[in-house]
């Protein structure tokens, strides 16, 4: 005679989900929940009714599109000269290692953790209408006026950028550049391949990850930097986190300044999309920075 044992079901172990709901209501109060009461607001007319007459009223503002015009113009502007200037110095700081080359690698570390408005006040310190450098100039020349006003305007500013976001790409640049095999330009040199060309077939490839990387972090802080335009002051350059602040600060309407802030969220993420997309295109794999 067979005995036939009942099988017990395993308990359900709820632990895993418990771990996956904590990050989950986290994200639900601290950025879901505000994200869905912006685009309420923004989406809500006057009368009570969700509809897109507030988004009508803003794209037909001529100080909204001069806002975004302004907006791109920074952000491309001053990563672009982030990409320069940090290329050149990774360059030469990896390449071409002189005495205090290490001192300058860790002051660039340093420039990360540093508050945007520490270099901005530098800026005007240095180069203000009373800064040091118009100052020496004046007593020189007998100069009635500051002759260098650059600062408050829209130079300044992605001048200011650059030299506050440069550090971002150099740190993942000079990591990936260490990691060139030295043998392959040892190589190229004995064979008589000309330094740029080296740079553009040998060094650029490997590096690209890391451009790519820095550069669109570089793309979305100066999309979305108000600090330093708030700081310096530039005169006639309004950006859309400027606008947002204007908006609901000094006017009050926030029905405008949601919807104008919800317009620089997808913006962000479209840019952030493009970046996806051309790293998918040129087979380069996300890396963090």
């Amino acid at each position: 005679m067979s005995l036939i044992l009942p099988l017990e079901k395993p308990a359900l172990n709820l632990r895993p989900l418990l771990w996956l709901l904590l990050p989950l209501l986290v994200l639900a109060t601290l950025f879901f929940w505000p994200l869905s009461l912006i685009v309420e607001q923004a989406l809500r007319g006057a009368n009570g009714e969700i509809g897109l007459e507030t988004f009508r009223q803003v794209v037909d503002s001529k100080r909204f599109v001069g806002a975004l015009l302004n907006t791109l113009q920074i952000a491309f502007f001053a990563t672009a000269g982030c990409l320069l200037l940090g290329s050149v110095m990774s360059l030469i700081l990896v390449f071409i290692p002189f005495p205090g080359s290490e001192l300058i690698g860790r002051v660039v570390d340093t420039f990360i953790a540093l508050p945007t408005f520490l270099i901005t006040l530098a800026f005007t310190f240095i180069y203000g209408s009373a800064g040091l450098l118009n100052g020496t100039l004046m007593s020189l020349f007998a100069f009635e006026l500051p002759p260098v006003d650059f600062l408050y305007s829209m130079q300044g500013v992605i001048l200011a950028e650059i030299t506050v976001f440069t550090p971002l790409v150099m740190r993942p640049l000079m990591a990936a550049l260490r990691q060139i095999d030295k043998s392959q330009l040892e190589a190229a040199s004995i064979l008589g391949a000309h330094p740029l060309r080296v740079i553009g077939q040998v060094i650029f490839p490997a590096a690209l990850p890391a451009l790519m990387a820095g550069g669109s972090l570089c793309l979305l802080l100066t999309t979305n930097e108000f600090g330093i335009v708030l700081f310096i002051g530039a005169k006639g350059v309004n950006t859309l986190p400027m606008m947002v602040y204007s908006k609901a600060i000094l006017e009050s309407d926030y029905t405008v300044a949601c919807m104008i802030a919800l317009i620089n969220i997808v913006l962000s993420l479209g840019l952030f999309s493009l970046y996806r997309l051309a790293a998918s295109r040129t087979g380069v794999r996300s890396q963090p920075c």
